[in-house]
């Protein structure tokens, strides 16, 4: 790896249809314009975002790149990404975050996005750019598909969507770009960039998967990665149909809530139940929930389920309540 990241002299300027497509995925994932920040790793991924971001709005962006501080290397690979920016004259930051216990990629992702967010509220940027592309959007797909994951799993990464606890836009202007042309982009630009041991490991999923993909050349990355953003907007479109079922026939019931459901599907309840019991503290998978909704008198998560009636007219309307699970008692 470079220790500066430094641009060659003989480097040529990015294809131009690269930087068409990079432009036209801004000016759609992100009309309000103002300035953007990109999430740089030091991966060839978010290598070639920098160039294309360089290329198509010079001036207008800002880097950072987060430090886990899980491996040696970072603190080494943050330097590399610092350097090809300073190269370049574009400001970085290199934010350092600490990883909590128990799942570390999850909680990783948490800790990076978190202080992403800090940074873009601090720098008064509109919105963060991550360098997700088509082959990783194929690749959770698959992998979720053959998890047998419902609607909400098979989204993937949204295009765009907000940051977690944070009003700054969160957006993905690769999903149309392919592992291989990022790569190459980044090689003419006489870049070094990281290399992840994990991305070949066969013990994760998304390593095996991408072996597979790779072997399997009638499978076109780009329309799988279609097909995930296209089942997001269906996704969007069940939220907000939930959102008003939300709104006509859940109220608060003491320490709980009480859901009267209408015409919708067994689909819309199973999202708006979802919904309940995370706002009463609890987190369970949908599956969990469509059982739950099926039968609905039992527990889930922390939160009891029981049927009940309301004497409306013409006749009896179902009503769901729902209140916290009273602790167990020790004998």
């Amino acid at each position: 790896m470079t220790a500066t990241g430094a641009r060659s002299p003989a480097a040529p300027d990015p294809p131009a249809e690269l930087v068409a497509r990079f432009v036209d995925s801004l000016a759609r994932l992100w009309p309000e314009g103002g300035r953007l920040g990109l999430a740089v790793s030091g991966g060839p991924d978010s290598l070639a975002m920098l160039l294309l971001a360089e290329a198509a709005i010079p001036g207008q962006f800002e880097v950072a790149t987060v430090d886990h501080g899980l491996r040696p290397e970072s603190a080494d690979e943050c330097a590399m990404v610092a350097g090809a920016c300073a190269a370049r004259g574009v400001a970085c930051a290199i934010l350092r975050v600490s990883v909590a216990g128990g799942n570390v990629q999850s909680e990783a992702r948490k800790a990076r996005y978190a202080a992403l967010a800090g940074w873009a509220e601090q720098r008064a940027l509109s919105a963060i750019a991550t360098a997700h592309h088509a082959d990783d959007q194929a690749e959770t797909l698959l992998m979720r598909l053959n998890r047998g994951s419902g609607l909400a799993g098979l989204t993937g990464v949204r295009e765009a969507r907000f940051m977690p606890g944070s009003a700054v836009s969160l957006i993905r202007p690769l999903l149309t770009f392919r592992r291989g042309e990022l790569g190459a982009l980044v090689a003419g630009a006489g870049l070094d960039p990281v290399d992840d041991p994990s991305n070949t490991d066969a013990r994760f999923d998304r390593a095996r998967i991408r072996r597979a993909l790779a072997e399997a050349d009638w499978l076109d990355p780009v329309a799988l990665s279609r097909s995930a953003c296209l089942l997001g907007e269906a996704q969007q479109a069940i939220e907000a149909t939930a959102e008003i079922e939300w709104l006509n026939g859940v109220s608060e019931e003491g320490a709980g809530y009480g859901y009267r459901p209408s015409a919708a599907s067994r689909y819309i309840e199973v999202e708006v139940v979802t919904a309940i019991i995370a706002r009463m503290g609890g987190t369970a998978r949908r599956s969990e929930v469509a059982r739950l909704v099926g039968r609905l008198n039992g527990s889930l998560a922390g939160v009891v389920a029981q049927p009940t009636t309301e004497e409306r007219e013409p006749g009896a309307v179902q009503k769901w309540l729902f209140a916290p699970e009273p602790p167990r008692r020790l004998h």
